[in-house]
C-alpha cells in the first residue's frame, strides 16, 4: 500500500476518534466515574464492544459500496438520504457550537484568554486546515498530532492520580452495579450522529474503497475506536484516582477539577490543553463530516467543499458569540443523535444485502446479528429519552 494510503488510514481512524473526544466526552467520563466508581470500567468495556460492532458494519458497507452514507440511503429509498443528511447536519451544527465553546474554555484554562477570544482563535485554526490546498492531508496530520497530545497528557494525569488499578480491573469484569443508560450514553457519544461516518467518508475521499481494501478498512475502524477508548480508559483511571483519595470534584467543571486535584495548577493547565485539543479536532470532524453529507445534492457543493466547511465553522462560531453555549439545543441534538445511530445502522445492514449497492460482497452473519441487537437496544433507549423530553 502506498504511504499516502497508510497516512489516510491513520488519519481516518484518528478523525473518527478525535471527533468523538469532544468537550461532552470529557465531562461525561468524569461524571460517570464519580457516580459508578470502579464499576464504570464495565460500562466502558461493553460500550467498546458495541462501538466496534457499529463501526465495522457501517465502514465496511460504505467502503464496499464505494458510496457515502446518504447515497446508499437514497438508493434504498429515494429521499431517505436527504432525511439522514438533514439529521446529521443539524446535529453536527448544534454540537459544533458546543465544540467552539469548549475550545474557548480550553484556551482560557491554558493561557488565560477570555472564552470568546479563545473560541475565535480556535475557529481560525480549524479554518486554516481547510484553507490549505491539500486539506485532506492537513486534516489527517492535525488529527494525528492532537490525538497524540491528548493521549500523552491524560496518561500523565492518570499516573499522577495513582488510581486503584486492581480494583478497576476487577470491576471491569465483575461490576457491583450496571448502568444501562450510561452504556447507551457512551455509545451515542462515541459513534453517534456524524461521528460514526467521519472516518468512513474520509476513506472514500482518500480513494480507499472496494474489496481489495477491506482488511485495511477493518483495521482503520478498530483503530479509531481503540484510540477513543484508550483516552476514555485513562481519563476514567485519572478520575478514579482522585475519587479514591476522597477528594471532592467540582460539579461545575468536573474534568478540570480532576486535573487540578491530581496535579495542582499544572494539572489545570494540562486540562486546558486537552480540552482545546479535544474541542478543536471535534470542530474539524463535525464540519467536514456534516458537509460531506451535502456533497451528493449539488455539484457546486463538492466543487466548493472547503469553502462551505469554512462557512459552517464560521456560522457555528458566530452563533456561540451571539447566544453563548445553547444548552437546550445541545440536549435536543443529543436526542437527534439517539435517532440517527439506529436509523443509519439499519440502512447499512439492509444495504449490505443489496447486490446493486455492494456487488458480490458477502456480509458476515455475525456482524449482521450484532448490528440488529444494537439497533433494538438503541431504539428502545432513544425512544425513552425522546418521550422524556416531551413529557418534561
Amino acid at each position: 500500500m502506498k504511504n499516502i494510503n497508510k497516512s489516510a488510514l491513520l488519519g481516518a481512524a484518528l478523525l473518527m476518534a478525535t471527533s468523538a473526544v469532544g468537550p461532552g466526552f470529557l465531562t461525561q467520563t468524569t461524571v460517570f466515574t464519580q457516580s459508578l466508581g470502579a464499576s464504570f470500567g464495565f460500562v466502558i468495556l461493553i460500550s467498546i464492544l458495541i462501538d466496534i460492532g457499529v463501526q465495522m458494519n457501517i465502514w465496511r458497507v460504505i467502503s464496499m459500496s464505494e458510496m457515502r452514507a446518504q447515497d446508499i440511503a437514497n438508493k434504498l429509498l429515494p429521499g431517505l438520504g436527504a432525511f439522514l443528511a438533514l439529521l446529521i447536519v443539524l446535529g453536527g451544527l448544534a454540537f459544533n457550537i458546543g465544540n467552539v465553546a469548549g475550545a474557548g474554555l480550553g484556551l482560557e484554562a491554558l493561557v488565560g484568554l477570555d472564552v470568546t477570544t479563545g473560541a475565535i482563535i480556535s475557529a481560525v485554526l480549524a479554518i486554516g486546515v481547510f484553507a490549505n490546498r491539500q486539506a485532506g492531508k492537513a486534516m489527517d496530520l492535525f488529527a494525528q498530532i492532537m490525538g497524540f497530545i491528548m493521549i500523552i497528557v491524560i496518561i500523565v494525569i492518570a499516573v499522577i492520580s495513582a488510581p486503584p488499578v486492581k480494583e478497576a480491573a476487577l470491576r471491569t469484569v465483575a461490576p457491583t452495579t450496571i448502568d444501562f443508560m450510561a452504556i447507551i450514553t457512551l455509545v451515542g457519544g462515541t459513534v453517534g450522529g456524524y461521528i460514526t461516518f467521519a472516518g468512513g467518508h474520509r476513506l472514500i475521499d482518500a480513494g480507499i474503497k472496494g474489496k481489495e481494501n477491506l482488511r485495511s478498512v477493518n483495521r482503520s475502524a478498530v483503530m479509531g475506536i481503540s484510540v477513543a477508548s484508550l483516552i476514555r480508559i485513562f481519563l476514567f483511571l485519572a478520575s478514579l484516582g482522585v475519587i479514591s483519595q476522597g477528594l471532592v470534584i467540582d460539579q461545575s467543571n468536573p474534568t478540570a477539577s480532576v486535573f487540578q486535584l491530581a496535579a495542582g495548577n499544572f494539572g489545570y493547565k494540562l486540562f486546558g490543553l486537552v480540552m482545546f485539543a479535544a474541542a478543536v479536532t471535534s470542530i474539524i470532524g463535525s464540519a467536514y463530516t456534516s458537509v460531506s453529507f451535502l456533497k451528493s445534492f449539488h455539484t457546486k457543493i463538492a466543487q466548493y467543499e472547503n469553502w462551505i466547511i469554512i462557512a459552517f465553522i464560521l456560522f457555528s462560531t458566530l452563533v456561540f458569540m451571539l447566544v453563548g453555549k445553547p444548552v437546550e439545543l445541545l440536549i435536543i441534538a443529543g436526542a437527534v443523535n439517539g435517532i440517527i445511530l439506529p436509523l443509519s445502522l439499519a440502512v447499512m445492514l439492509i444495504a449490505a444485502y443489496r447486490r446493486d449497492i455492494v456487488g458480490d460482497y458477502k456480509q458476515p452473519a455475525v456482524l449482521t446479528i450484532i448490528g440488529i441487537l444494537i439497533i433494538a437496544v438503541l431504539t428502545y433507549m432513544s425512544s425513552k429519552v425522546i418521550i422524556g423530553l416531551f413529557v418534561s
